[in-house]
């Protein structure tokens, strides 16, 4: 049978350091415990400070988040853990400037678009597009005139233009068929 080697017994000396060793890192920075609590107790707090620095919660909770890191990897440099809260306080509001700082180069630095213009051709085209149309709709009798610079210049609909020139349904729509045939004949016929 093999032999079972007794278990070693207990090292209170070993103990005693880690215990040691605890206090000695609780003495020199933040403990992970301290930050842990920290970070219940108040990182809604943080994150509504947050929110008065920047406009959209995704940056808000990134920037919280962040803090939390940063203040986690300089713990030992927090000596008193007291000044826990304050320094991850400073932290958010360091990092809210950052972000808005980024922000405001990138808009910056975004190419300005091109502005929709047309070439001079497209606009002395159009130009004469638009004198041939009011030619045609002066060539047109005023009532037919009249519905069709309402129905379709005032996108008004056929009961609007009706009341304003009270006139019946029953004509609105005869006026608009015979001045839309008629400027259709006048746009066509050469000038």
């Amino acid at each position: 049978m093999p032999v079972i080697a007794p278990m070693p017994a207990a090292r209170p000396a070993r103990i005693s350091n880690q215990r040691d060793g605890a206090e000695e890192a609780a003495a020199e920075g933040t403990s992970v415990d301290h930050l842990t609590e920290t970070y219940r107790a108040h990182y809604r707090s943080l994150l509504g400070l947050a929110a008065l620095l920047l406009d959209d919660t995704a940056s808000c909770e990134d920037v919280v988040q962040e803090a939390f890191i940063r203040v986690h990897s300089a713990r030992k440099r927090v000596r008193d853990p007291e000044k826990t809260l304050a320094y991850l306080r400073q932290t958010v509001v360091n990092l809210s400037r950052s972000a808005l700082r980024r922000r405001i180069l990138g808009l910056k630095l975004l190419s300005k678009p091109m502005p929709d213009m047309a070439s001079a051709e497209e606009g002395a085209y159009d130009q004469l597009e638009r004198d041939s149309l009011i030619k045609a709709m002066k060539g047109l009798q005023r009532r037919q005139r009249e519905v069709l610079v309402l129905r379709y210049f005032a996108d008004m609909t056929e009961a609007q233009v009706a009341g304003t020139l009270g006139i019946s349904l029953g004509s609105v729509k005869a006026y608009g068929s015979r001045g839309i045939a008629a400027l259709r004949v006048a746009m066509e016929a050469p000038a």
